[in-house]
């Protein structure tokens, strides 16, 4: 898992932005792919995607807790 201590509100929220953007977009790939291996690989993109979310969210509250 990546360490985002040292990353200001800013580019936590910025990254977050980021990473909902890309979630998204995998979800349109989603719906219009076809075959199972397709799907399966978009999906683990997703799964990995949500964490990363959760990661920045976890983050972002940390660092507004100390303010």
């Amino acid at each position: 898992m990546t360490d985002y201590s040292a990353l200001s509100l800013a580019e936590l929220e910025d990254r977050m932005a980021i990473t909902r953007d890309n979630i998204r977009q995998l979800i349109e790939q989603a719906a219009g792919a076809s075959g199972d291996r397709n799907e399966e690989r978009i999906a683990e993109r997703i799964e990995q995607q949500n964490a990363e979310l959760e990661a920045l969210e976890k983050a972002r509250d940390a660092l507004t807790a100390r303010r």
